[in-house]
């Protein structure tokens, strides 16, 4: 029956193309993707698949029980865009102004919305439920998923996977890991109050343009030299924001950034580091300061066994070439909330187009296509594996 599903796929697969076509022509960014929404909803209305559209806000959840006892199991894609101005030129560049699906979220609804009509063929021979979760607001916390799982809509389901179409690694190549996968991402501000005056007097001033790069300098040395050296985080510095002329000394800076890390310990610790630090700058440099400091998604940790039936999916499938464990990578995804609820597992399906180098969340950005069909035969794949468990 396997083999049926993944032939069934490739039958499908112009439209799995044309729907991730006209959603990256038409991309929302978060907690605006009503139009998204509603394009979802109406799939499923027209399959004859039930469901909930406005789980959580702009969720959709549909679900295809199966002719066969067995479990229930979520399959999860987000669907938000990025407030990113798309520089690419191809038929099917967006045509909203300064938005864009600049991390291949429109792949990933292309991918489950064309796996749902996949296994609506397969339904009466279908063991267990499948939960198709369309999740909005993936990209600014706090994010979808929280309420969503607040709704109730998966209490009842027995595990969850994901994936998101990764365009920095090679096609056919599926990465995942049995332990901490993506990093909890948070964000930073940091205002600085000097005193301006005469770029020819700077006595008379408390220069907050020096006073801001010497704190960029020293916020460095909280990973290099406070955290011991066998644990990962990061500390950016994302934007600084001062100065009005060329020859005026700034009263104010502005900086923004963000904190990366794998354990929850190490967080607190860099937000106790940060805190000490730049009231002691400040001190000493007789300013004053506000620091707001926002929590953004925990670590993302797959359980094991779930991640090893992902592993075992791609070695059944022939057009993945490498499916290998890898180390934690320093971008967020708010799935981690779904396996802090449930067992489950989030993996990255190699869209690397050939040629084409350009990151997630680059004006330029774009997936190899065909790295949908491997994502969706992954995940029905891992579905099947989990009802043999």
């Amino acid at each position: 029956m396997l083999q049926e599903i993944h032939n069934k796929l490739d039958e499908l697969y112009p439209e799995m193309v044309n729907i991730r076509r006209y959603l990256h022509q038409y991309p929302e960014v978060s907690f605006q993707e009503t139009k998204t929404a509603q394009y979802i909803a109406d799939f499923y209305e027209n399959l004859g698949v039930p469901y909930q559209a406005n789980v959580g806000g702009n969720g959709v959840v549909a679900t295809l029980k199966g002719g066969k006892p067995g479990r229930k199991i979520a399959l999860r894609a987000d669907f938000d865009a990025l407030p990113i101005q798309d520089e690419k030129d191809v038929p099917y560049k967006s045509k909203v102004d300064g938005v864009m699906h600049a991390c291949g979220h429109d792949g990933h609804t292309a991918q489950l919305l064309t796996l749902a009509k996949t296994m609506k063929t397969f339904q009466q021979d279908l063991p267990g439920t499948i939960v198709f979760l369309h999740q909005h607001a993936e990209e600014y916390a706090p994010g979808g998923a929280k309420p969503i799982i607040e709704s109730g809509v998966l209490d009842d389901v027995d595990a969850v996977f994901g994936t998101h179409l990764w365009a920095t690694t090679p096609f056919r190549v599926l990465q995942t890991s049995k332990d901490v996968f993506m990093a909890g991402p948070d964000r930073f501000e940091i205002t600085l109050q000097g005193q301006g005056g005469h770029g020819g007097y700077p006595h008379q001033t408390k220069d907050a343009i020096t006073i801001g790069s010497q704190l960029v300098s020293q916020l460095q040395q909280i990973v290099s030299r406070r955290l011991d050296p066998l644990e990962t985080a990061v500390i950016t510095i994302g934007q600084f924001e001062a100065g009005t002329a060329f020859n005026v000394i700034a009263d104010k800076a502005r900086l923004v950034g963000t904190v990366r890390y794998l354990k929850k310990d190490i967080q607190e610790q860099i937000i106790s580091e940060m805190e000490k630090l730049i009231e002691g700058t400040c001190i000493a440099n007789d300013i004053t300061y506000s620091f707001n400091y926002e929590k953004g998604y925990p670590p993302l940790v797959n359980n094991s066994e779930e991640a090893e039936l992902v592993l075992e999916a791609a070695d059944d499938i022939d057009d993945i070439e490498i499916g290998e464990e890898v180390k934690p990578v320093m971008a967020g995804e708010d799935f981690a909330y779904y396996t802090m609820e449930k067992p489950g597992a989030f993996f990255f399906t190699g869209a690397q187009k050939e040629g084409h180098s350009y990151p997630h969340h680059h004006p330029k950005f774009d997936i190899e296509e065909r790295a949908m069909l491997i994502a969706a035969k992954t995940l029905i794949t891992a579905y099947f594996k989990y009802q043999e468990k």
